[in-house]
């Protein structure tokens, strides 16, 4: 069996937090907020611009940065509506 990816350790972490809702869990706040869902696509709507800022001013370091914030925003909306890896990967598949 091949060792988990990344992605697929960071999805087990998110789907886990939104069972158990740990209290000191900044996954588990995303799960609870009063906001629902939208407190996660304002999240991913001010992770998006500080991407395109740091790509502007080609900072490297916080491109990376900005964009992990982006997959782990997007990975915490696919959890939230009932999705996995498996229905992302399928798409990107079809795409290719």
């Amino acid at each position: 069996m091949a060792e988990a990816d990344v992605l697929d350790e960071v999805f087990e972490v998110i789907e886990d937090r939104k069972e158990t809702l740990p209290e000191d869990s900044y996954t588990a706040s995303l799960f609870t907020h009063e906001k629902g869902e939208n407190a996660v696509l304002e999240k991913l709507g001010e992770e998006m611009t500080e991407l395109v800022l740091a790509a502007k001013d080609d900072e490297r370091e916080e491109i990376a940065h900005e964009a992990a914030d982006i997959v782990y925003h997007m990975l915490v909306l696919l959890s939230m509506k009932d999705m996995d890896l498996a229905d992302l990967r399928s798409e990107l598949e079809d795409r290719r």
